[in-house]
C-alpha cells in the first residue's frame, strides 16, 4: 500500500521550470509520507505531475513509483496504491497479447491493463486501489478508485488545473487550496457523520472519486463515469447449493489475499467474521509450513467495568483465546489504557482529515501501531455484518423504516447540540432527508419482488455504500498512519454482488442471523464459535476514560478562544456533561453513545482548530 499525489493541467500545460512542479509534487507526498515510509519518487511531464510514497509489500526491490512504460512513443505513467488479487490472471493474459513484464509488481500489471484496455481495466481488477495515469498519447489524465472504496482519492479542480491526492492534506499543498467548510460540510460533520455521502469531501471545492467510478482530465473538462454498482438480479440456486458457492468464495478470497513478501498476520476477536478468515489463513500458512500470527484488542479496566448489554453481550478475549488455540496461532492481546486513548483522538482526526468515530478510530489507529512493529499486512472481518445481514437494524423492524438511516436516527439529538440560529440556517434535517432519498431511489430491485423483500434490499444497499464505507475510509486511514496494510476479504465485489442477490431467509436460515456464513464455514471452526452471539468492536467501560473527557471538554467550553464555541449550544453540552454515563441514542451505529459523543465533539474543536477552517455561513 502507498499514498500518492499530483496534479495536471492540459489547457496551458505545466508551463515554466519543471524544477518548480516536481518540488510542488514532492511536498505534496510528503505530507502522506505515513502511507508509504520506504521510498518516495516524483515525475514531472508536460501536462501532468505525480509524486508517490511506497510501502512495499511485493517484490520490495523493484516497482519504483511514478512508474513509467513507453507505449506509441511517448511515455506513459502511473502512481498507485493498492493490492490485486488476480494480478497472476491479467498477468497472463496481458502476457498472451505480447507484454514483457519487468518486476513482478502489480503495479506494472494495472498500468500494462490500462495501456491495453484503456480506461476498461477497472472492470477487470479485483482487489483494493487508486491510481492516476498520465496518459500523453490521448493526452488524459485517468483516475480509478476500488468498488467499495477501500482506497482514498480525493481531488479538486483550480484554475484549469487537476489536483489530486490519496490524503486531503496533501491538496492543501496546492497553491489556492483552503479548508473551508460551508453548510454542505457542516451538515456532512453533524448531520451524517462520521458518515460521508459518497463523493462528498467536506471541505468547499474537494471532493472524493466515488467508490466504483473513472475519472477523465482532458481539453474538455473532467468527467466522473461509474464502472461498479450492485445489481439486483434472480437467485436460482438451493441453500445447499448457495453455502457451498459461498465456501468456494470465501476459500478463494482469503487465499488470495495472503499473498505478500513481508510479514502478514490477522486481527481475531473471537467473534465469526475474523475467526472464519483466521481459520482459512491459518490452514493456508500451515500447509506452507507457517504459523500465522494474530492479534485481538482490549482496554485497560474493562475485566472490572466491563457490563453486559444486548449489543455488547460479553468480552472478546476468552473467545479469541479459544480459536487461537484451536488454529494453533501465535496470539497477542494488545492493551489501551484511558491517557493512550483518549491522546489518540487527535492523531486520528489528522489521519483521516476530518473527525470520525471518536475512540473508535482512536483505538484502532493505537493497536495497528503497535502491529506495526511486527508486521506490515494484516487481514480483518470487516465488512461481514454488512453484507450478511449482522447487525440489529436489519432484524428488528423499528430502526428502518425508510424515514431514516437506521444507524443514526436521532437527528433531534444532533440538531439540538447546535447554536439555534445555526441550526436554522443548516436545515439539516433537509439536507439528511434529500441524502436518504437519493440513496433509496438508487437501490436496484427486480420486478414482482414484495415490499419486504424490496426493504431488505434497501437497508443492505444502505449498509454497503454508507455505514460499510465509513468503516472501510476508518480501516485505511487508522491504519496506513503507521504504514500497516489492512486487507478486508468479506469486502471482495464477488462476495457482495453474490450475497446481496441471496434471499433473506437464505441469510437468516432458520431465523438465525448470518446463518449463511455461519454453515459456509461449518467445519473450520468449533460450533460455538460459529454461533457465538455478534459483538462489536470493542470499547473501554472505564469510567477513568469518560472522566478525562469530561475534563478536557470542560476546558474547551471554559476557553472562549476554542471554535467550536461559534457552533454548539453551550448549554446542550453542558447539560451532557453532567449526565451519566448513557446520554440517549447512540450518535452512530452501536458504539457511538457515552462517551463517544464528549470524544467526537473535542474531535470537531481539534480538527477546526489544527486545520485553521474557514467557516462560511
Amino acid at each position: 500500500m502507498c499514498g500518492f499525489a499530483g496534479f495536471s493541467d492540459y489547457q496551458e500545460g505545466l508551463s515554466g521550470p519543471p524544477q518548480h512542479w516536481l518540488d510542488l509534487a514532492r511536498r505534496m507526498a510528503r505530507r502522506i509520507a505515513h502511507r508509504g515510509p520506504d521510498d518516495q519518487g516524483a515525475r514531472v511531464s508536460q501536462n501532468c505531475a505525480l509524486a508517490h510514497a511506497r510501502l512495499a509489500v511485493i517484490d520490495p526491490d523493484h516497482g519504483r513509483q511514478p512508474m513509467v512504460l513507453p507505449f506509441e512513443g511517448q511515455e506513459t505513467a502511473i502512481a498507485y496504491n493498492g493490492e490485486i488479487y488476480n494480478a497472476p490472471e491479467l498477468r497472463s493474459d496481458l502476457e498472451s497479447r505480447g507484454f514483457r513484464f519487468q518486476t513482478s509488481c502489480d503495479t506494472e500489471v494495472v498500468l500494462a491493463s490500462y495501456l491495453c484496455y484503456g480506461p476498461d481495466c477497472a472492470e477487470k481488477l479485483n482487489g483494493i486501489f487508486a491510481f492516476a495515469v498520465d496518459d500523453p498519447v490521448h493526452q488524459r489524465t485517468f483516475l480509478c478508485r476500488d468498488r467499495f472504496g477501500v482506497k482514498p482519492l480525493f481531488y479538486t479542480l483550480r484554475e484549469g488545473k487537476l489536483v489530486f491526492a490519496s490524503e486531503i492534506k496533501a491538496l492543501f499543498e496546492f497553491p489556492g487550496v483552503q479548508p473551508v467548510v460551508g453548510r454542505e460540510g457542516l451538515c456532512e460533520i453533524f448531520g451524517l457523520g462520521p458518515a460521508r455521502t459518497a463523493g462528498c469531501g467536506v471541505f468547499e471545492g474537494i471532493r472524493e472519486l466515488k467508490p466504483g467510478h473513472v475519472a477523465i482530465f482532458d481539453r474538455l473538462g473532467f468527467r466522473e463515469l461509474p464502472y461498479f454498482d450492485l445489481e439486483a438480479q434472480p437467485h436460482e440456486e438451493t441453500y445447499q447449493q448457495t453455502v457451498e458457492h459461498l465456501r468456494e468464495l470465501l476459500l478463494d478470497t482469503v487465499e488470495r489475499q495472503l499473498i505478500s513478501d513481508v510479514p502478514l498476520c490477522t486481527f481475531l476477536s473471537g467473534g465469526l467474521d475474523s475467526s472464519v478468515v483466521t481459520a482459512i489463513a491459518a490452514q493456508r500458512l500451515k500447509e506452507q509450513g507457517r504459523k500465522l500470527s494474530t492479534y485481538s484488542f482490549e482496554f485497560e479496566g474493562n475485566e472490572e467495568f466491563f457490563t453486559p448489554s444486548s449489543f455488547q453481550p460479553d468480552r472478546d478475549q476468552a473467545w479469541a483465546q479459544r480459536v487461537s488455540q484451536t488454529l494453533g496461532t501465535d496470539h497477542t492481546t494488545l492493551l489501551c489504557g484511558n491517557a493512550a486513548l483518549a491522546d489518540s483522538l487527535g492523531d486520528a482526526v489528522i489521519a483521516k482529515d476530518l473527525p470520525g468515530m471518536a475512540d473508535v478510530d482512536g483505538s484502532l489507529l493505537y493497536f495497528c501501531k503497535q502491529v506495526k512493529q511486527n508486521h506490515t499486512v494484516a487481514l480483518c472481518g470487516e465488512c461481514a455484518d454488512e453484507i450478511f445481514g449482522g447487525y440489529p437494524w436489519f432484524h428488528r423492524k423499528e430502526m428502518f423504516d425508510g424515514s431514516h438511516f437506521p444507524w443514526s436516527n436521532n437527528l433531534d439529538q444532533r440538531g439540538g447540540l447546535l447554536k439555534p440560529e445555526l441550526r436554522e440556517a443548516l436545515a439539516m434535517e433537509e439536507y439528511v432527508g434529500q441524502r436518504l432519498e437519493e440513496s433509496l431511489a438508487a437501490v436496484p430491485v427486480l420486478p414482482g419482488e414484495s415490499p419486504q423483500e424490496i426493504r431488505m434490499r434497501q437497508i443492505g444497499y444502505l449498509n454497503i455504500h454508507w455505514f460499510m464505507s465509513t468503516l472501510l475510509d476508518r480501516k485505511d486511514r487508522c491504519s496506513m498512519w503507521s504504514g500497516l496494510e489492512v486487507r478486508v476479504p468479506y469486502a471482495d465485489h464477488r462476495i457482495a454482488q453474490y450475497v446481496f442477490n441471496t434471499p433473506w431467509e437464505m441469510k437468516c436460515h432458520n431465523g438465525e442471523p448470518k446463518a449463511l456464513l455461519r454453515d459456509a464455514a461449518e467445519g473450520l471452526l468449533p460450533s460455538e464459535i460459529l454461533h457465538r452471539r455478534k459483538s462489536p468492536y470493542p470499547k473501554t467501560h472505564n469510567p477513568g476514560y469518560e472522566a478525562i473527557l469530561k475534563e478536557r471538554l470542560t476546558g474547551v467550553l471554559r476557553d472562549s478562544s476554542q471554535p467550536i464555541h461559534k457552533l454548539l449550544s453551550e448549554e446542550t453540552v453542558k447539560g451532557l456533561l453532567n449526565q451519566s454515563f448513557d446520554y440517549g441514542k447512540p450518535w452512530f451505529g452501536q458504539l457511538m453513545a457515552g462517551p463517544q459523543l464528549l470524544a467526537y465533539l473535542l474531535q470537531i474543536n481539534f480538527w477546526l482548530l489544527r486545520y485553521n477552517i474557514h467557516l462560511s455561513i
